[in-house]
């Protein structure tokens, strides 16, 4: 069997209780450069250590499949689950994917349909971190919440850097205020005008000169590209 493996050392755990099965499959995703770890039963599965993605047999012999998914589940968000089983019919799948699975593969199935399953599971629970937006001197890296101005670090409390952030990902756009305000404080209503007004204040402040940050008059606030 072929398959394409997931993106860098992925840790896999394999619950299966038919060790043959079990070999085959974990030999199969070691091939592929995969951190594999056999688990036969739900004991051993949540006595593991930590993985990215589960693919866990739905027919235990020392718990129901779907129980021992929700307990896994309850234990890392992040983490993918796909569920493995020859039962296929709609109300397993729907009770699987209840239960907190991600996707669901019944048997027989080939090792590379496998790979392609984990690998979109992957990309839905852990997304690739927002790559560093650069305008101009000014760097924004989403990722860490960190902000630089021609190299030098700028400290932003969390409300002054989701502002910015904002602006920044519409750079060259005037943003409303209401939207401005919706991604600072969530909701109208948990404050005024004044206090989105104050934290722009303070956030072109930090920024330091010359000012970055334009004020659209009755509309809303601009962040330039370079150039504009």
């Amino acid at each position: 069997m072929q398959g394409s493996a997931p993106p860098g050392r992925t840790r896999v755990l394999v619950v299966e209780d038919d060790r043959g099965v079990a070999e085959a499959l974990v030999s199969g995703l070691r091939r592929l450069g995969l951190q594999v770890v056999p688990a036969h039963s739900a004991a051993e599965a949540l006595a593991a250590p930590p993985a990215d993605l589960v693919l866990l047999d739905l027919n235990l012999p020392d718990a129901k499949g779907v129980d021992l998914c929700r307990r896994l589940r309850a234990k890392a968000a992040d983490m993918g689950i796909i569920a493995v089983t020859c039962l296929g019919e709609t109300h397993h799948r729907i009770a699987g994917l209840h239960a907190g699975a991600d996707d669901y593969v019944v048997k027989p199935f080939s090792l590379a349909e496998l790979c392609a399953r984990m690998e979109a599971v992957l990309r839905r629970v852990r997304p690739r971190p927002e790559a560093p937006i650069v305008l101009g001197g000014l760097r924004i890296d989403p990722a860490i919440r960190a902000v630089t101005r021609d190299d030098r670090p700028i400290g932003l409390a969390p409300k002054e850097f989701d502002l910015l952030l904002c602006l920044a990902r519409a750079a060259g756009a005037v943003v409303p205020r209401k939207r401005l305000f919706l991604e600072g404080w969530d909701a109208i209503g948990q404050g005024t005008g004044r206090t989105l007004d104050v934290h722009i204040a303070t956030l072109r402040a930090k920024l330091g000169d010359p000012p970055l940050i334009e004020t659209v008059r009755s509309i809303g606030y601009r962040l330039p590209c370079p150039g504009d």
